[in-house]
């Protein structure tokens, strides 16, 4: 109702046929002495609404009312409902048949809501918006227009459902739900809102209603809602706890990659680049799932579950994300683990515990039933030739499968070696087992030690070489023990050899040495009793050979150190020498055909032949000289028993090379040169 011409002007609660009234006509003649502030042309940007959708009742053409009430022909209202022939509301997901306005005809607020033309329709509403909250004071906008307000509001909550539907139907496969121009039409309404929420926030002014939340949270809440449902996943009745674990996170698993995937592939084609879409969903679908698997890890948890949440904690997930699709628009690393370690740290106590466990057991079961194969008096089983035992075998595998796979499990290589800890507490009783294999010296001990052999060299090579399998701690403690099993092993070997040629070695470094036949008798019995040490791997005769090899030089040189043989000139010195030598060279050549490396016991023999020839003190002294530096283990007790057997050495003299050779020990040497000379016991 006009107040100055008590009459009516075109207005929101007129109907069409109002219009034509011989008032509004007068109304419309006079208007031009009429101070009023609404001016006709300007009614749609105010209300949104086209004149004939202000009426409530149905219209005559039947197109459907703001509120959503029935047209005449049964067309859908705004909100959905049926008309009345039955034909479903536009909320059901698709696009609302309707004929295109022509271009000079601007769509209103519903019809580009109904077409979910969202981002236009966004625009009509800031418009008004505008219109009551630019020119007007605050306090004239909330007493003068609280119906206008009111009804900015209620279109305000219309156009945010509709987004947020569009929003949750573009996460469908293909986007049935709404079509890619919906989606863009979404996503730059929100950007728009975005902008005069952040417009508002600099005003001096209270804010109205729809403007005291930002869009962009108000679009992340749903996205976090929208992932939340997107991982729910439907009650089952499973037939077994197990089954219903390991299948929820599956499920959870498959959606969210097949989502992402979506995210990466479609959806951000719709979203500026500012909003980081893609790492957004990433972040909402990692939160997600992080409070679904939280949540299954603290319950009670069978073992087998135990493994199956870590591995797919640290296996499974960390592989997913590390797609190449994924990660050129992800950045994974910053999403972290999936579970903390306050949460990890129980699940991988119980985990690891059994897998310690269940390795001490394995192992405890290997020796178990090799020393029922002893007891039973059972012969080892050979291959190619050789004694084989099946514990370093089998102990190996036991403890490679179960670390590698504890590591993939806690995603952990140091808390895998862990379950290896009691590893040499097991070697100390494969210790026992073989010294008393040979304490009892049984008819087929000498086997079983062979075999034991093999393990011993295997069970190195595995410490040696694959340290990342134990802790240092423990790796250096069970080197240690396989050290003393192979010494004990090859001295019950050796001993007997060497018992049998006790007669050959007394002859050595007498009178009768000097002559040939007696180093040839003892290389005749050396070869003859080496094939009592046959039924070794290759490997482990190389050793055993060497050893052989060594204790043989060193029993010769201390027998030569006795000084039972007197060298009174240099004619008896030069022929020393040259027995010396050819029993070096000789000795290195049968060692070295039967599987010997030691070839350095050669240039020890032949530099001690060598003092032995020399008659000039400088002479002497630097040859002494280089034996220290060669062999740093050499004492002045060698050199000075060595020098005895020359006769014509004065006192004074032997006095002045053990001082070049102790001048010489007392400088730094490495480590690496080989230990001989403290071998050799000398008076």
């Amino acid at each position: 109702m006009c107040s100055t011409l008590r009459g009516c002007v075109p207005c929101r609660t007129c109907s069409v046929r109002d219009f034509a009234s011989p008032l509004l006509v007068g109304c419309r003649r006079l208007s031009t002495f009429c101070n009023m502030r609404i001016r006709i042309p300007n009614l749609w940007n105010i209300t949104g609404r086209r004149p004939s959708d202000v009426n409530s009742t149905p219209d005559v053409d039947g197109t459907p009312d703001v509120d959503g009430t029935l047209d005449v022909d049964g067309t859908p209202g705004v909100d959905g409902t049926p008309g009345v022939n039955g034909t479903p509301g536009v909320t059901d997901g698709l696009q609302a048949p309707s004929e295109e306005q022509p271009n000079s005809v601007p769509l209103t607020f519903v019809e580009n809501l109904e077409k979910f033309r969202v981002y236009e329709a966004s625009k009509l509403l800031i418009e008004r918006e505008e219109s009551l909250f630019g020119e007007m004071s605050e306090t004239e906008t909330s007493e003068d227009h609280q119906e206008e307000v009111a009804n900015l509001h209620a279109d305000y909550t219309k156009l945010l459902e509709r987004v947020q539907y569009i929003l949750k139907g573009s996460m469908s496969v293909g986007l049935r739900d709404v079509s890619v121009e919906n989606l863009s039409s979404a996503v730059k309404a929100v950007c728009q809102e975005e902008e005069r929420y952040q417009a508002w926030k600099e005003k001096n002014r209270t804010p109205p209603t729809w403007r005291r939340r930002s869009w962009k949270e108000i679009h992340d809440s749903l996205l976090l809602d929208l992932t939340t449902e997107r991982l729910v996943v439907l009650p089952t009745t499973p037939p077994d706890m197990k089954e219903s674990l390991q299948k929820e996170v599956n499920h959870m698993g498959k959606q969210l990659k097949e989502d992402l995937f979506w995210v990466v592939d479609v959806v951000k084609l719709y979203y500026p680049p500012h909003m980081d879409i893609c790492n957004s969903y990433a972040r909402m679908y990692h939160q997600v799932l992080s409070n679904k698997v939280k949540g299954i890890s603290d319950i009670i948890l069978v073992d087998e579950d135990v493994r199956f949440l870590l591995l797919w904690v640290n296996d499974f997930y960390p592989g997913m994300l590390q797609k190449p699709e994924l990660t050129a628009e992800i950045d994974t690393e910053a999403l972290g683990k999936l579970l903390s370690q306050k949460d990890l740290e129980p699940l991988e106590e119980q985990y690891l515990s059994k897998q310690q466990s269940e390795l001490m057991t394995y192992i405890s079961r290997v020796l178990e039933e090799e020393e029922q194969r002893w007891k039973d008096e059972e012969e080892p089983q050979k291959e190619d030739g050789y004694y084989v035992s099946p514990v370093a075998y089998d102990i190996i595998q036991l403890i490679n499968g179960m670390v590698t796979s504890t590591e993939t499990v806690v995603g952990d290589r140091h808390k895998a070696q862990s379950i290896t800890c009691e590893l040499s507490s097991l070697m100390e009783r494969f210790k026992v087992f073989h010294s008393s294999i040979i304490r009892k010296n049984k008819a087929n001990s000498s086997a079983y030690i062979k075999a034991n052999l093999g393990c011993i060299e295997q069970f190195r090579d595995v410490l040696e070489n694959n340290g990342h399998l134990f802790t240092e701690d423990e790796r250096g403690k069970c080197l240690g023990i396989v050290a003393e099993m192979k010494q004990s092993a090859h001295a019950y070997l050796l001993s007997p050899v060497h018992d049998s040629l006790k007669s050959h070695y007394r002859k050595l470094g007498t009178k009768d040495w000097l002559k040939k036949s007696v180093f040839e008798k003892l290389l005749e019995n050396i070869e003859t009793k080496m094939q009592d040490l046959q039924g070794l791997t290759t490997p482990c005769h190389q050793e055993l050979i060497g050893q052989f090899h060594r204790e043989v030089a060193v029993k010769y040189l201390s027998r030569l150190l006795k000084g039972e043989v007197k060298l009174k000139n240099q004619e008896q010195q030069e022929e020393a020498y040259t027995v010396v030598k050819d029993n070096a060279e000789t000795l290195h050549k049968l060692f070295s055909t039967m599987g010997s490396r030691e070839e350095w016991l050669k240039d020890v023999l032949t530099k001690i032949a060598e003092v032995l020839k020399l008659q000039d003190l400088p002479a002497i002294q630097i040859h002494v000289a280089t034996l220290g530096s060669c062999f740093p283990d050499i004492s002045v007790k060698h050199v000075s028993a060595l020098l005895k057997l020359k006769t014509n050495v004065s006192k004074a003299d032997r006095k002045t090379v053990k001082e070049t050779l102790s001048d010489i020990l007392n400088e730094p040497h490495t480590d690496n040169a080989p230990a001989f000379f403290s071998q050799v016991q000398v008076k």
